[in-house]
């Protein structure tokens, strides 16, 4: 199902919150008529040692942890609400039944833990028991070739959806086989598009506009954010119907090096994105690069995560802005507790919780 032409880019008078200008056609949004500070709550855990915890994943009384950087095991599972160990699983290794990386999990039910493996090329599933404290991996699905590195995933009904990161689409469409089957939209780059087509490398673009991920198949949306600069798309399955909304920071900026390859330039954008049943949480950062890398060479310490929430309705209108105490990364949301349990990297007590 590729999205027509006539796929609605929503307007200047769709969002009440948003201005658009003469020279740009995708809307813009400016600010969030609420604004609430939320203070995070520390979570005690059981013995496990952290090096970059990047994402969380709750599911009924099971919260796994996946651990960017770990040496050992890259997933770490724990009751919930209680945070007592489960297991650690996904050893770090090149054996078959070892992983090469872990970027990206999809925590579906106590049977079906996905796992993306970038290196590998390869999403595997995993059975978590709390009663005999075990994971079990039970399945594994290698990706098409013509996926690259894929960086991020959603489970969906018959398969998965994937971005693209050549650039020439946005996302593709996958089989349970891991076989690429359709391919959706283009890069909604109001910059690329100025330029002469010779001009752009696709692939640089690409790189500049990688995004997190997530999908509601209750409601078939699928939103996506940029790691760069402050853009958010949605994508409604069922009807399709596309949305492109624009935050103060515009696009992600990149330079073209010499290889093809792009360069990061402007600012750091989202860090983490869900789709829940009546709204979308995107964890935003706003870092400029070049503050940041001045700091490095000062020797100062530099904060590692984002200290918004952005809470958007699933038409894209802006609703809310939560200002945190602490950066974070990860996040998984629970509006019927009104809980939004978060990573940050850069502490000793990695896992915070906050009510919102």
């Amino acid at each position: 199902m590729k999205y027509p032409l006539s796929i609605l880019l929503i307007g200047i008078s769709y969002l009440t919150a948003c201005s658009s200008s003469p020279d740009s056609h995708f809307p813009r949004y400016s600010d969030f008529p609420k604004t609430k500070a939320l203070s995070a709550q520390v979570i005690n855990l059981d013995t496990i040692l952290f090096r970059y915890p990047f994402r969380v994943a709750v599911r009924d009384s099971i919260a796994v942890v996946m651990d960017l950087h770990n040496m050992d095991h890259y997933l770490h599972a724990f009751t919930y609400p209680g945070w007592k160990h489960i297991a650690s699983f996904g050893r770090r290794g090149e054996a078959p039944q070892e992983m090469l990386s872990a970027i990206s999990i999809q925590f579906n039910s106590l049977d079906s833990l996905w796992a993306l493996d970038a290196n590998k090329m390869e999403i595997t599933r995993w059975k978590i028991s709390s009663t005999n404290g075990s994971a079990e991996r039970v399945e594994e699905i290698k990706l098409d070739k013509k996926l690259v590195r894929s960086l991020d995933f959603h489970t969906m009904e018959s398969g998965f959806l994937v971005p693209d990161y050549m650039g020439e689409h946005r996302f593709w469409e996958v089989d349970g086989n891991g076989k690429a089957i359709q391919n959706h939209g283009t890069i909604p780059s109001e910059a690329a598009e100025e330029e002469e087509e010779e001009e752009t490398s696709r692939p640089a673009l690409a790189q500049a506009w990688r995004p997190f991920m997530d999908y509601n198949p209750d409601n078939g949306i699928l939103a996506m954010v940029t790691q760069l600069g402050e853009t958010l798309e949605i994508y409604n399955l069922k009807d399709s119907t596309h949305l492109v909304l624009y935050g103060p920071n515009g696009e992600p900026e990149f330079k073209t090096a010499r290889d093809g390859s792009g360069v990061p330039d402007g600012i750091m954008g989202f860090n983490d994105i869900k789709v829940t049943d009546k709204y979308i949480y995107a964890v935003f950062q706003g870092m400029k690069l070049k503050d940041d890398l001045a700091a490095y060479k000062q020797g100062k310490e530099l904060e590692d995560g984002g200290r918004f929430i952005y809470v958007f309705d699933l038409k894209g209108n802006p609703v809310q802005k939560y200002t945190l105490d602490h950066a974070i990364h990860g996040i998984d949301v629970n509006e019927k507790t009104n809980t939004i349990v978060a990573t940050e990297v850069k502490s000793d007590d990695p896992i915070i919780e906050f009510k919102i």
